[in-house]
Formats: C-alpha cells, structure tokens, sequence
C-alpha cells in the first residue's frame, strides 16, 4: 500500500454521522501513523467551500473531489460523485461505500479495527447510503441521528474522541423513544403542511419527529406531489441550513443551484448570511427555483412603479 503523507489537518464534514466517524477515525490512523494528534476540523458546506486551503498536507474525508483539492500530498477520502481526475492529490473514491467505511479500511490496512468499530461503520453505511431495505436502516436511522440532535463537537466532547464508545451508547434510547413517540405525530402534522417552491419542489414544515425519516415517508409514500422535499433547520449562529430528499437524483441538482452538495437523493447547503428567518429563506428559494417568475414579478412591480409616478392610467 502506498504510504500515506503526515496530514497538517484532517478535513471533515460537519453536519452528519459518516463525517463525524471517518473524520475520528482518521484522526486515531494519523495518530497511530505518525504519533501525533492531529488537528481535526469539520464544517457545513457553505463554510467549506470559502475556506482557504493553505496547508501544506491535508486529508480531506466526506466532502466532493474538487480542482482545488488536486495538490500534493492532499489526501482525499471520499464517494460523492465527482467529474475531476486527480493529477496530483491522491483521491481514494467510491460511490457505493460511505466515506467512513473507506476510512475504517484504511485504518484496517494499519491494525486499527474491533468489533465495536466494525459495528459502528456497519450502522453508518446503511444509513448514510440511505439502504431503506436492509433490515436495520431504522437502528441505523437512530445512530445518524445521533449528530444531528446534539451536533458534532458536543458528541465528540461527550464521547472523549473516542468514537466507538457511541455503540450501544445511553443516548440512543432517546432516539427510540422519540421515533416512537414523535415521528408519527410529526408525520402526520408535516403531509398536512407542505408549501409550494416550485412546481417539483415542496418545503415540509416539521415540529416534531426524525426530519429525514418524515420526509422520507412522505416521498415514499407520495404523500405530496412533489419529486424534491426541503426542509430548514436555523442554526445557534442563526445561519439557515437546507436538507433537500428526492427519490430520483433530482436533489443533488437543486442543492448545487444553492451553493450546496452532497448525494444524488439527499443533499444540504446553507443559505447566504442575508437570509436570516425561515420566512425570508422560503421567498430566496422560490426566487432561485423559479427565476422566470421572479423575473416577471419584478418587471410588473417595476412597471407599477412607472405607471404610478407618471401618475398614467394603466392599460
């Protein structure tokens, strides 16, 4: 196997389980590699795309393969579709598997495996390749979960690092009673609150419940008769956060028209720093899902405008 460069900083993606757990463990590989700790950074996908890359050596792990990751000695551990050949950067990539299951093969390949960790990439792939049909997506669902309800450093400060210790850990019986309890009364409240972005873009409202599970029963369902679902989550920050499901592939598309990315079927981005309500985030996104209507609306009120200064009768 081909050595691997002394990372300056290992890169990750903030917002989910797969990020959380290939980015804890390329740290330990790092670690155990080079007997270092070292730095580990994650973020959303706004964030990511502004950062300046300026150091020398880097591994990046759950984010797209992109021209300006193609460096050398930048390691890149991804399965996010992407059209860029690596010229100089070593790109480990496949779409099949999730970027923590390639991170634990790597750190498998250097000794660093057990079993609370084979279980533990086991739950993240399911549920980060969203296998609805494997027997265990909805214990999967409960793990991914996890990061979303109390956000990646608050995890990583309760765990100690130590990300194997999220197996079977007391947490998870929160997540249970909660899809029990609050995803069917979400369910319910959300088909009954759909708002129109677009003619194939729906925005789900929810109050209570496991957002992705909701949303995901409703496209598989065809409860709405919309193809992409939206949904807005406001950060502490107050940046707005947009999670966007679709059955077809049609999801990724509309999350790049955002400045966003991710899966085929389920992709994220975050709104501009103007956007600063969920009102206010529904009105952009109708304007950039529908910049023909937008465009007309403008000129009439322009028109209006005109017809009312001159003081003319309108025809």
């Amino acid at each position: 196997m081909e050595a691997l460069p002394k990372p300056d900083v290992i890169l990750t993606h903030e917002s989910d389980l797969d990020g959380f757990l290939s980015g804890l463990l390329l740290r330990r590989l790092a670690k155990n590699l080079f007997g270092q700790d070292v730095r580990l950074e994650a973020y959303h996908y706004q964030a990511w795309k502004m950062r300046d890359l300026r150091e020398r050596s880097a591994w990046v792990t759950d984010f797209s393969f992109d021209a300006r990751l193609d460096k050398p000695d930048w390691v890149i551990i991804d399965h996010h579709p992407t059209d860029v050949v690596p010229q100089h950067a070593r790109l480990i990539h496949d779409l099949h598997k999730s970027a923590g299951t390639l991170c634990y093969e790597l750190c498998g390949a250097h000794g660093i495996q057990s079993p609370a960790l084979d279980r533990l990439v086991q739950l993240n792939n399911i549920s980060d390749l969203f296998l609805d049909d494997d027997p265990e997506f909805v214990v999967a669902g409960d793990y991914a979960n996890l990061v979303k309800t109390y956000n990646f450093w608050n995890l990583h400060a309760v765990l100690g690092g130590d990300v194997e210790k999220l197996v079977d850990h007391p947490l998870l019986e929160v997540m249970a009673v909660k899809r029990r309890v609050e995803d069917p009364i979400g369910f319910e409240w959300s088909r009954r609150n759909v708002v129109e972005l677009s003619s194939t873009v729906g925005f789900v409202e929810t109050v209570v419940g496991n957002t992705n599970l909701i949303v995901h029963q409703l496209l598989d369902s065809k409860a709405t008769p919309y193809s992409v679902l939206i949904t807005l989550f406001k950060k502490a920050n107050n940046q707005i956060i947009v999670s966007l499901r679709s059955r077809n592939g049609e999801a990724l598309k509309l999350a790049t028209l955002l400045q966003g990315g991710g899966h085929a079927n389920a992709s994220g981005a975050v709104l501009p720093r103007s956007v600063r309500n969920l009102d206010d985030a529904i009105d952009y996104m109708k304007r950039v899902l529908n910049p023909g209507k937008a465009a007309s609306t403008a000129a009439f009120n322009s028109l209006e405008g005109a017809f009312a200064a001159l003081e003319l009768p309108k025809q």
